[in-house]
């Protein structure tokens, strides 16, 4: 356990940025499946409506710190790809 009152805040801090990671983490998971799991279901307007919500929510987690500008571009040009290749196939 930690001595100093710097080394109390810190173990504060890190909570509170572990909780605030996790929800992120999860979030971003959750919304890559909604549009890998509409592009399954070759259902094209659900998974353009996912992909809008994914991409607003992904390039928001780049302003909160949480995601690299590249890796949400990188995460978002697969996902519209994958959508694409749905509209190819219809």
């Amino acid at each position: 356990m930690a001595n100093t009152k710097s080394a109390k805040k810190r173990i504060r801090q890190t909570i509170k940025r572990t909780q605030r990671n996790r929800y992120y983490r999860t979030r971003l998971k959750n919304l890559v499946k909604a549009v890998r799991v509409a592009v399954e279901e070759k259902d094209l307007q659900k998974a353009e409506e996912a992909l809008k919500l994914a991409n607003k929510k992904i390039h928001h987690f780049v302003s909160k710190g949480f995601l690299k500008k590249q890796t949400a571009s990188r995460k978002v040009s697969r996902l519209h790809k994958l959508v694409n290749s749905l509209k190819n196939v219809a």
